[in-house]
């Protein structure tokens, strides 16, 4: 069984920077695609970044430009730097790395 443990959420303000940390422990093979979805309050789940072992990245539309995704294949983790943060970026931030979800980290940017 693979766990996934997310953190760095928190309440910012507009225009501020936030880091999101994913950690991955328990059984785990080797990781393809790491990647960040979010979910705001009615509304469906959504890409925010993807990156593979290999480096290829792909960023959710309203957040080219902004975010940062990484990845340390060592450790297991993935890691997603927000700056220029926007009111409609408040939502529960997940992971996954192709074994199900992390429990997510809330993020809510006031305006």
């Amino acid at each position: 069984q693979v766990h996934l443990v997310e953190s760095g959420g928190g309440l910012v303000q507009a225009g501020g920077s936030l880091r999101l940390s994913c950690v991955a422990s328990g059984r785990i093979l080797s990781i393809n695609v790491m990647g960040w979805y979010r979910q705001a309050p009615g509304k469906q789940r959504e890409l925010v970044a993807t990156i593979s072992r290999g480096g290829i990245i792909n960023y959710g539309d309203s957040v080219k430009g902004r975010f940062t995704v990484s990845r340390d294949n060592a450790k297991n983790a993935v890691y997603l730097e927000m700056n220029s943060l926007k009111p409609e970026d408040t939502a529960v931030y997940y992971c996954t790395m192709g074994y199900g979800w992390g429990q997510g980290t809330q993020v809510t940017v006031s305006s």
